[in-house]
């Protein structure tokens, strides 16, 4: 246990409720509602161009429909837990997922572009702040030997929803027509409103914590995570540090940033405890979590953006692939959380072993070429079963296992914001570097070519020839960087976490 001070916490004193199926279906309510606002991000991102033929938006105004909703949606992460303390976190649950579901179903409605910015703006806060929730009532509500597989929830919204947006898409789009891509929120969320209004015990509200409320914090840490987001979102697009705009908005953020954190320093009621960041299981999870998010990405966006410009697959027949991945996720997690939960396991072996299995996926998947097709990529989703799961849930065991449960908030706002903000730095990230490589290996095939004469007349038809292999070298290229990733986290485990047993055996 941390000896670190637990000021504007909980109350000690008041006893957790017992542990039983109420609590089992809130918790499963607050996962059902956290799953549905990740599907809801990566299935609107997959069908934008759908939804912007149908609104009649241009491509420049749709990537800001997506960049301010992950903006707001990172920013919530950030300040939610406060607020569930001070209103209670039943309370402030049902809130958020009654804004999400209403927004989403108002959202195929809007008269214009300008309507619809401000609501899926709005969305992504609400969307935002139930993350966090959902991780609160694993460390408040579940006892020691099942506090694994409560975080194994947690998980799936890392390895099992992100898989499932680009199935779902496609579903939507090809069948049901792209208004679904927003309203297939309501129902799920229906159910979760109702069973965490059943299952999660009502705290009374602390309003007296608005006495010392953090306004110098929200006004630098909200702007500073929106700024920083959007110019990461927007910077490829734009030129990156070509574009003044890009520059306002990644200086300035940098700027917000630091202002916010050196006041959270000496705040009586901070949003953020910087103090926590000396456990040092805490901060190596949260530095390896943002590596692993940038590879969990990347084996989503290649074999998706290779199909559809190589082999020109709609999503809805690149979905095998994704649910090849996602939908055993059900059933290896609870696994790896079982061995885990083994005394005699020590959780840093086997995140080693999970991250040697996404780096041996990611060397197969460099192997590609113009002749792969969906059947190509099962193998390497065959070992993303494992590793992914066994990437993310020893960091989770590692940051939860050195705090106090009456530190789950402080714990719970550092965890979520470094992976949405980490989930923002890996697509800048990736984008980045397929833009980068892509134009090398452009440049370097028509080099190549030189003054030889062509096999055929069709000029348009060598150019799009010219294109396909260049994508397949850039995605060669970003499979190899992955698993370079992969393998530099694996030697940091050597030096950096110490050995944490599993919650319900004796220290």
């Amino acid at each position: 246990m941390t000896s670190l001070t637990t000021t504007a916490l909980p109350t000690a004193a008041a006893a957790p409720p017992a542990f039983g199926p109420r609590i089992v279906i809130g918790l499963v309510g607050v996962l059902l509602a956290v799953l549905v606002s990740g599907l809801n991000e990566m299935v609107t991102k997959v069908a934008l161009a759908d939804i912007r033929g149908a609104m009649a938006i241009g491509y420049d105004e749709g990537t800001w429909v997506v960049a301010c909703y992950a903006a707001t949606s990172v920013a919530a992460m950030a300040f939610a837990p406060w607020c569930s303390v001070t209103f209670s976190l039943r309370r402030f649950t049902l809130w958020a997922i009654s804004l999400f579901t209403l927004l989403g179903a108002l959202c195929p409605f809007a008269p214009d572009y300008e309507s619809l910015l401000v609501m899926r703006t709005l969305q992504g806060l609400a969307g935002g702040a139930l993350p966090p929730m959902l991780m609160t009532v694993a460390l408040r509500f579940l006892p020691p030997g099942v506090k694994l597989y409560g975080l194994a929830g947690y998980a799936l919204t890392a390895t099992f929803g992100p898989g499932l947006g680009t199935p779902l898409a496609g579903l939507w789009t090809e069948y049901l027509g792209w208004q679904w891509t927003f309203w297939q929120i309501i129902v799920p969320c229906l159910i979760a409103m109702a069973a965490v209004a059943y299952g999660l015990p009502q705290d009374p509200p602390r309003l007296e914590r608005l006495k010392q409320f953090n306004w110098r914090g929200l006004l630098l840490g909200f702007p500073a995570i929106c700024m920083l987001v959007i110019g990461i979102l927007q910077g490829n697009r734009l030129d990156w540090f070509e574009s003044s705009l890009i520059c306002t908005l990644l200086g300035g953020g940098l700027v917000l940033l630091v202002l916010f954190l050196v006041n959270e320093w000496s705040q009586p009621v901070p949003f953020f405890k910087l103090q926590m960041l000396g456990i040092r299981n805490l901060a190596f999870a949260l530095m390896t979590l943002a590596g692993v998010l940038v590879v969990l990405l990347a084996v989503i966006i290649i074999p998706s953006s290779y199909l559809a410009q190589v082999q020109g697959y709609r999503p809805v027949q690149t979905a095998p692939v994704m649910l090849l991945m996602a939908l055993p996720q059900l059933l290896a997690l609870p696994l790896v959380a079982a061995l885990c939960n083994l005394r005699w396991v020590d959780c840093r072996w086997v995140l080693g072993l999970g991250l040697g299995l996404l780096a041996l996926s990611c060397l197969g998947g460099a192997q590609l070429t113009s002749a792969w097709i969906r059947d190509d990529f099962y193998v390497l989703q065959l070992l993303q079963i494992f590793g992914q799961p066994m990437a993310v849930l020893p960091l989770l065991m590692l940051s939860t296992g050195s705090i106090s449960p009456l530190e789950g908030p402080f714990a719970s706002a550092w965890f979520n914001t470094v992976k949405g903000l980490a989930a923002v730095i890996a697509t800048g990230v990736l984008d980045a570097l397929t833009t980068a490589r892509l134009h090398f290996h452009s440049t370097m095939l028509v080099d190549s070519l030189g003054n030889a004469p062509l096999v055929d007349n069709d000029s348009a038809g060598l150019a799009h020839r010219l294109h396909q292999q260049a994508v397949v070298l850039t995605s060669s290229d970003l499979y190899l960087s992955m698993a370079g990733v992969a393998l530099a986290l694996i030697l940091l485990i050597f030096w950096l976490p110490t050995r944490i047993y599993p919650p319900r055996a004796p220290r």
